[in-house]
C-alpha cells in the first residue's frame, strides 16, 4: 500500500464514531450497495460467511420504526421483549463498568440531561428505536446454528460496513438494542426461521450540529491494551 492509502485507511478508522442524530437526507441506493459490496470481503471462519443483512429504507424503515415505538410505548414496555442473543454480560465489573458509566455521563452532559432524570434518559433510549432519525438501517442476523461462534465473524463484517461508509462520508451507529425486538422485527421483515437478529445499525449523514454527535469519546492508551512480548 502507498502512504496515501495507509493514511486513508487510518483516517477512516480514527474518524469513525457512532452518530446518534442523523440528517433526513436519503442515501442513494447505489451507495448502499457499494458499501455492502466492499464489506462482504470481511473475513469469516473457514469462509462460512454466516451472515445476512436486511437493508431498511423508505416504507420498510417506517414499518420497523412504528412497530418498535408502539411496543416501547406500550404499558408493558420492554418487559415483554427479549433478544435471542444478548451481547451484554450478565455481570458488570471494573474497568468495563467504569468506562460504560463515563460514556453515559459524558453523553448525558452533552444532552443536558440531569443526573437521575429517568424520564429524559428513557426518552433518549427511545431514540434507538427511531434509528436516531437515520434514512437507512441495517439488521444483521446469523443462522441459529452459527451462534455464538460466528458472532466474531459478524463483528468483522459490521466493522467493514462502518469503515466503508465512513470513507464515503456516511455515519453509522451500531445498536445492540435493536436485538430486543427480534420477534417483532421478524414479523415485520420477515426473517427466515433460522435467522437470529444479533445487532442493528443506523446509517446516514451525521447532523454535525447535534450536541450528541460532538462530545468527546475517550480511548484507553495503547499501553493499557497491548502487551508486547519479545
Amino acid at each position: 500500500m502507498t502512504d496515501t492509502q495507509v493514511e486513508a485507511v487510518d483516517g477512516a478508522i480514527r474518524a469513525r464514531r457512532s452518530a446518534r442524530q442523523f440528517l433526513s437526507d436519503p442515501i442513494p441506493s447505489d451507495t448502499l450497495k457499494a458499501i455492502l459490496g466492499v464489506a462482504v470481503h470481511a473475513p469469516s471462519g473457514h469462509n462460512t460467511q454466516p451472515w445476512k443483512v436486511h437493508v431498511l429504507t423508505g416504507s420498510s424503515l417506517q414499518r420497523a420504526r412504528a412497530a418498535m415505538l408502539s411496543a416501547f410505548d406500550s404499558p408493558a414496555g420492554m418487559q415483554q421483549h427479549r433478544p435471542r442473543f444478548d451481547s451484554y454480560p450478565t455481570e458488570w465489573t471494573s474497568p468495563f463498568l467504569d468506562r460504560r458509566r463515563q460514556l453515559g455521563k459524558t453523553m448525558y452532559t452533552a444532552l443536558e440531561v440531569p443526573k437521575g432524570d429517568r424520564e429524559l434518559m428513557r426518552e433518549h433510549a427511545r431514540r434507538n428505536y427511531e434509528f436516531f432519525g437515520a434514512p437507512a438501517a441495517l439488521l444483521f442476523t446469523l443462522h441459529r446454528l452459527m451462534v455464538p461462534g460466528s458472532v466474531l465473524d459478524l463483528g468483522m463484517l459490521m466493522q467493514s460496513v462502518m469503515l466503508s461508509a465512513q470513507a464515503r462520508g456516511i455515519a453509522t451507529c451500531p445498536q445492540a438494542a435493536l436485538a430486543n425486538f427480534h420477534e417483532l422485527l421478524a414479523e415485520t421483515m420477515p426473517f427466515d426461521e433460522d435467522e437470529i437478529l444479533i445487532c442493528g445499525m443506523s446509517m446516514g449523514y451525521r447532523d454535525e450540529k447535534a450536541p450528541v454527535n460532538r462530545f468527546p469519546v475517550s480511548r484507553v492508551p495503547l499501553e493499557s491494551m497491548a502487551v508486547f512480548h519479545e
